[in-house]
């Protein structure tokens, strides 16, 4: 009777330990299976991010230009652009009817062409311009974008110069289609009178919808003999709507 009452015991104690050790077993292989799916998820992620890529686009030249920003602007189709100094910000409203000048604006605000450029000149009762500088990494952006491309002229519209518009630089030199300088920009803020030779000659895309008092303050800094700042104005600008 005490040989059966020790065996059953024996027996008892058993099969607890072999359930205790089960148990554990289970509980292990399911910490380690959590294990094992964290770190693929964690790898799956990271696959993911790494795959995840901006999109490539082509050179911009003269035999492209047209076709590319055509369909760039159908894509990209905002018309609100901030510009930050450190002077204050900078409003702007590009204008629909010039689609390609509003297009090659956003692909360059974009781009983050403008970040670090200057308001390079300035010139009291009559401009500030902006979209170049003296870094190095200026030429750099021109030639990862395109260097020697120029936007056809956009005149249709009949706009004239007034206090706050925004419209595209042209290269000093003969240029009788009046095709613009894409990386430069100026906002005229000149009288009436000085108007006379930029109407139908410089394509307008654009306004300032607040933020005129920062122009008229960059446009007052002291600048040297050919209306560079001796102070650089520096730019950021992003698209908001």
């Amino acid at each position: 009777m005490k040989f059966r009452f020790v065996l059953f015991c024996c027996v008892v104690i058993t099969l607890g330990s072999c359930e205790d050790k089960k148990k554990a077993a289970v509980e292990t292989n399911s910490d380690s299976k959590e294990s094992v799916k964290d770190t693929v998820d964690t790898k799956t992620q990271e696959v993911a991010k790494d795959t995840v890529t901006t999109p490539s686009y082509p050179l911009i030249t003269n035999e492209n230009v047209v076709e590319f920003l055509t369909e760039y602007g159908e894509d990209n189709p905002e018309t609100k652009v901030l510009v930050s100094t450190q002077h204050g910000d900078i409003y702007i409203e590009l204008y629909k009817d010039t689609p390609l000048h509003r297009a090659n604006f956003i692909y360059l605000v974009k781009q983050k062409y403008f970040d670090g450029n200057f308001f390079h000149r300035v010139v009291p009762n009559f401009i500030i311009q902006g979209g170049n500088s003296d870094n190095v990494n200026t030429p750099r952006k021109r030639n990862k974008i395109g260097k020697k491309y120029l936007l056809p002229a956009e005149l249709e519209n009949g706009r004239i110069h007034k206090y706050g518009t925004v419209s595209g630089a042209k290269e000093y030199r003969e240029n009788p289609d009046k095709r613009t300088a894409p990386f430069e920009f100026f906002i005229f803020l000149g009288p009436k009178s000085s108007t006379g030779h930029l109407n139908g000659n410089y394509t307008i895309f654009g306004r300032v919808t607040q933020g005129m008092d920062i122009v008229e303050k960059i446009a007052n800094l002291e600048a040297d003999s050919g209306d560079w700042p001796l102070q650089n104005v520096y730019i950021t600008a992003e698209v908001i709507e």
